[in-house]
């Protein structure tokens, strides 16, 4: 098994297309782009970054990091989050998901994030935690936009939210995000990464 990581748009077509049918496979109501031109399905704005599991040229699990600066509680931080994380239904149970997880911890703290965020259902939390990352009490993401923001406490949700404090900075703020509303508006096309 090889990770390989690819800025979005440069990931190579036949891998792509895998990655693709994983998440239809995981999401099948969702909507996501062809691989063949159909655009990229995250913001760009957001730098996303695509880490794939590979077992020869079979994809086994993907998922993708995004980031964006966050200010909160008056202070500013790099931030990053992971979105898309999926492993092959047939591959599931034997660990390639939270390796593939745990390597992603690792890309993020190596880049100088000075926190990473994320939500996840709440059934998942101790597969993340088992991965390296921690919940953060009480702390809800506030998604979407100023204007049309997209909670990760809204109604039929029930998530939590996971993450790492990396940095000198991120580590002396981290009680700030407990129990917190914490500003993410990553936009409208990820609207809760």
């Amino acid at each position: 098994m090889v990770i390989r990581s690819f800025p979005e748009p440069d990931i190579p077509l036949e891998l792509l297309a895998q990655v693709r049918d994983l998440q239809r496979e995981a999401w099948p109501g969702h909507s996501f782009p062809a691989p063949d031109g159909g655009g990229p399905s995250h913001d760009p704005a957001l730098a996303p970054r695509s880490m794939i599991l590979l077992d020869g040229d079979t994809v086994v699990a993907a998922l993708d990091i995004l980031s964006k600066p966050l200010t909160h509680a008056g202070h500013r931080f790099r931030a990053a989050g992971l979105s898309t994380v999926v492993t092959r239904k047939a591959a599931r149970g034997r660990g390639h998901g939270r390796h593939l997880v745990t390597a992603a911890h690792e890309a993020i703290a190596d880049a100088g994030f000075d926190l990473a965020l994320f939500t996840c259902d709440r059934p998942l939390q101790g597969f993340y935690e088992s991965a390296g990352w921690s919940m953060i009490p009480g702390a809800v993401l506030v998604g979407g936009t100023p204007q049309a923001p997209f909670p990760s406490d809204q109604p039929g949700f029930d998530k939590v939210t996971m993450g790492d404090f990396l940095s000198s900075e991120g580590r002396a703020r981290r009680l700030s995000f407990h129990h917190a509303r914490i500003g993410l508006h990553p936009g409208e096309i990820d609207r809760l990464w």
